[in-house]
Order: C-alpha cells, then structure tokens, then sequence
C-alpha cells in the first residue's frame, strides 16, 4: 500500500511558476513509477507528466511540454512537478498517482495504469 500526499497548490498569476510535491509513504519508493494528472474545472482528469523508477525516462503531455520538469528523490519519497509560465487554462486540480511498478508503461497516459492516487491539490492560475 502506497500513500500519496500531494502539497505546493495555491493562487498564482499567468506567467508565474510552482512546484508541486507528492510524499509518498511506504518502502521501495523507486519501485514506483509516478504520474502527475490534472482535473479542471469541469473536465475529465488528464495526463500531465510521468516519470519511471530511477528518474531517467519521463514523458510530458503536450499541453505542458517546455514548460514542466517532473523530477524525483528517491531518498526523500518524493516526485515534484514543476510548472513555469503558467496560464489559465493550467487551473485544475493536481493529482499524483503511483505504479506498482518501477517501468513507465506504453500507457502512462491512462489513469486505470496508475494504482495509486493522492487527494490532490489545487492550482489557480489568474489572469
């Protein structure tokens, strides 16, 4: 069982950045590949960023390509997910979501691939 606690959410301005964290509980940490998803207002949950086991293989949604790092710290049970010039339409709550696996799939982008999801944070982006 893998407990996720996200936390970084808050009120910003169009063209500020954030970074948000997900602790995660529970051993083996880099045995968990990780996702970050997003849910605006109104809108189905979507893919944002996916980061393996060990860091090295990472996938972003197009939506946030150039603007996002997702990143990890294994010693720490943490995956952070940092977002510059944000807009808008970045307003959602965050979610970051675990594998039971430590490989990033063909499917990274599906949630039914992620076992493990926290409560989620908001993100409100001003214009």
């Amino acid at each position: 069982q893998v407990q996720l606690v996200e936390s970084g959410g808050g009120l910003v301005q169009t063209g500020d950045s954030l970074r948000l964290s997900c602790a995660a509980s529970g051993r083996s940490f880099e045995g968990n590949a990780m996702g970050w998803f997003r849910q605006p207002p109104g809108k189905e949950r979507e893919f944002v960023a996916a980061i393996n086991g060990n860091g090295v293989i990472i996938y972003f949604a197009d939506s946030v390509k150039g603007r996002a790092t997702i990143s990890r710290d294994n010693a720490k049970n943490t995956v952070y997910l940092q977002m510059n010039s944000l807009k808008p339409e970045d307003t959602a709550v965050y979610y970051c979501a675990a594998r039971s696996v430590s490989y990033v799939g063909s499917s990274y982008y599906k949630l039914g691939d992620y076992v493990y999801w926290g409560q989620g944070t908001q993100v409100t982006v001003s214009s």
